[in-house]
């Protein structure tokens, strides 16, 4: 297998950011009422901004134009896309079933024919697809490869998604806002859409990050689901989705939300990635003192502190000038975050090569994690 190179790092967040204060003019009151839930959350995840495609109560781009806009400013009159021979793609909120979300945004992009691969899940999904990239680089099988991660989770947030089900309550008095395992993730995740560029030849020009080594695994053999669409959680912790219900459920009951059980997340989201890391200390012969750069992916920087102890505690202790990471300025953008970070990296004029970088993505959804080592050559 042959190295391979990422080259071109690109972002595209749309419209202007949006602070705290302002979220819920955009994504609007459910029941004409302020969430409770909403200054909880913001007081304990960090995001100051964030990105909706949404402008003047109007949405204004696609889940599949934010990507095709992202992908397509990683090339240039010094490299086409036309020389573009595989696209790989991940979302979490695609706008159909079918055709598959990297078809969509092959279609947007208008060029020549070349290999789609598309990856559904959360986080995890643009890893997923990066992975793909860099075997099929690595393998000789493509020489110009894109992975792209995006996200337009505003049109599950939008209040009107949950206006029917708030309608339907006897007891509004009781009982007047959505439950908390669905608001919560109103004020935590935002729009955009990240790239990157694959070769096998790095820059002459400028830096490249050579791909060390690129490692993903799944708990859901332990665990149950944590995050989830479409379905409904059985007490018995199966799911029952929403091609098994009447068409009625699917509003009044919001079932298309985004829901997420957070006693489940905050017990082992951080537990279960510190098992996997290290492993990975061993099989890969990681150390500390081989990171300048960690990008750790966060959901909330409420998570922050469990996170340094959890890797001090296996032997990977990281002082915090080693992190790196926007969630505070781009917000929780799904499986676009590691890119943004990425980019913004890649970007800042601050590496040199030799540094090493570590990129840790988590997936809440039935806990998935992916870790990525990176050399700036």
């Amino acid at each position: 297998m042959r190295s391979v190179y990422i080259t071109r790092l690109s972002k595209f967040l749309p419209n202007e950011p949006v602070s705290n204060d302002q979220m819920e003019g955009v994504l609007g009151m459910i029941n004409g009422k302020p969430s409770r839930a909403r200054r909880i959350v913001l007081n304990n995840n960090g995001i100051k901004t964030r990105y909706y495609a949404i402008k003047d109560g109007k949405f204004t781009h696609t889940n599949t134009q934010l990507a095709a806009k992202a992908v397509s400013m990683l090339f240039d009159e010094k490299l086409p896309l036309e020389k573009l021979e595989l696209l790989a793609a991940g979302t979490t909120s695609p706008e159909q079933l079918l055709p598959s979300h990297a078809s969509m945004v092959h279609g947007e992009l208008g060029t020549k024919n070349v290999e789609l691969v598309s990856v559904a899940g959360s986080c995890c999904s643009s890893i997923q697809a990066l992975k793909y990239a860099f075997m099929s680089v690595g393998a000789g099988l493509s020489d110009v490869a894109a992975s792209c991660g995006s996200e337009r989770m505003s049109t599950w947030l939008m209040a009107s998604r949950y206006q029917s089900e708030a309608d339907s309550w006897q007891e509004m008095e009781k009982n007047p806002y959505i439950a908390f395992d669905k608001d919560f993730l109103r004020w935590m995740l935002s729009d955009g859409a990240g790239a990157a560029l694959m070769q096998g030849t790095p820059n002459t020009d400028s830096i490249s990050l050579k791909i060390e080594w690129l490692e993903i695994s799944s708990y859901a053999n332990e665990l149950e689901t944590c995050m989830y669409s479409g379905a409904v959680k059985n007490p018995d912790t199966s799911l029952t989705g929403w091609n098994d219900m009447e068409v009625a459920r699917w509003a009044n009951e919001s079932i298309f939300s985004l829901k997420q059980d957070t006693k489940l997340l905050a017990e082992n989201i951080i537990k279960k990635g510190g098992e996997f890391l290290s492993k990975l200390m061993k099989t890969n012969g990681l150390t500390a003192d081989k990171v300048d750069y960690f990008l750790p992916h966060m959901s909330s920087e409420f998570f922050k502190k469990e996170m340094y102890a959890t890797m001090a505690s296996i032997g990977l202790e990281m002082p915090y000038e080693k992190w790196f990471y926007n969630l505070p300025a781009v917000g929780n953008v799904g499986s676009a975050s590691a890119y943004l970070m990425m980019e913004e990296l890649f970007h800042s004029g601050k590496l040199k090569k030799g540094e090493k970088i570590l990129v840790m993505i988590p997936e809440s959804a039935r806990f998935t994690y992916a870790y990525l080592y990176l050399t700036v050559v």
